[in-house]
């Protein structure tokens, strides 16, 4: 079972407010609002999305990275994957 189990409810809520809050900047840009109300809704995604983004990896180094059960080979793992996945989120 995947660690993101444990709080799954909870990772689903963070998710389906996104998508609202991405709802509210498509009706916005269908009722051609101001470009500044646009602006700050997609503003207000992209830090729930960034939120989003700080839980899964605080959970994956937790879980895959510092916990003390794990073996050399698992935690060189867990890192190559963080890694890997900061490296695209940055772009």
């Amino acid at each position: 079972m995947s660690h993101t189990a444990s709080n799954k409810d909870q990772l689903l809520a963070r998710v389906r407010r996104i998508a609202g809050q991405m709802a509210a900047v498509e009706k916005a840009i269908e009722a051609e609002a101001g470009c500044s109300v646009i602006l700050h809704q997609v503003a207000g995604v992209r830090g729930a999305v960034h939120g989003l983004m700080d839980e899964l990896i605080e959970d994956h180094v937790r879980e895959h990275v510092a916990h003390p059960g794990l073996s050399d080979e698992a935690r060189s793992a867990g890192a190559e994957e963080l890694i890997a996945v900061v490296r695209r989120y940055a772009k």
